[in-house]
Order: structure tokens, then C-alpha cells, then sequence
């Protein structure tokens, strides 16, 4: 099977990890935050904003990957403020919405100036 670099210029990227590794069928999109790609900086200073740039960025990976946002059976968010949650999920439903897959929600551990969420994914892709 090997393993797959899945790489992007629609979606941030950085020489310290990969946007996505396809092994198999199996799709992992690296933890991706609300960067715009085209400019570089943060989609705006909402939760909402930089969610919905993060949740594009990785239907970019995943894109590249061969897969769907339909494909996805698993998300993981880091919030840097857990009182955004309740906005994050407003945002996150009009993204998945039915049949959601599963998902973690975590504090993300370290602090990088205006950055408020980090998202990450795995999809199985036949």
C-alpha cells in the first residue's frame, strides 16, 4: 500500500508536517487552522470565521486526497477558548450536516497569537 503525501496550494502548508498522508484508504488531514491560503493570514478574529476557513482547508486536503467531506469518520478540534464552543458548533453543523462523524474537542495547549482553532480529520476512501 505505501504511504501518500497529499499536498495542496489551496490550503496552508509548512515544511514541519504534511497536510494530509493517504495510506491505503485510509485519509489523515493534519491539524489546519483558519489561515487563508491566498493571503497568508488569519481568515478574520471570529470563531466562526476562522472555523469555516479551517473546515475549507481541509476539504482542500482532503480534495487532493480523492476524498469528500462525506468521507470523513472522524474530526478533532482545538479550541484555544473553550467558551467559543457553542459558536464553533453553530458554524461546524452547516458543514455536517447529517449524519456527522465523530469527534473530539480538546483546549489547544499552546498559544500562537489570533489563532482560535485548529482542525484536523480522518476520511476512508474506497
Amino acid at each position: 500500500m505505501g504511504r501518500h503525501i497529499i499536498s495542496t496550494a489551496n490550503a496552508p502548508s509548512s515544511p514541519y508536517y504534511s497536510q494530509g498522508v493517504r495510506a491505503g484508504s485510509q485519509l489523515l488531514v493534519s491539524g489546519t487552522t483558519g489561515v487563508d491560503p491566498q493571503t497568508g493570514k488569519f481568515a478574520g478574529d471570529s470563531i466562526e470565521a476562522q472555523t469555516r476557513q479551517a473546515l475549507e482547508n481541509c476539504r482542500a486536503i482532503l480534495r487532493a486526497g480523492g476524498a469528500e467531506l462525506d468521507d470523513v469518520v472522524e474530526v478533532g478540534i482545538l479550541l484555544t477558548d473553550p467558551a467559543d464552543f457553542a459558536a464553533l458548533n453553530e458554524e461546524y453543523a452547516r458543514w455536517f450536516p447529517t449524519d456527522p462523524p465523530t469527534r473530539y474537542v480538546a483546549k489547544l495547549g499552546v498559544d500562537v497569537p489570533g489563532l482560535l482553532v485548529s482542525i484536523r480529520m480522518t476520511a476512508f476512501v474506497e
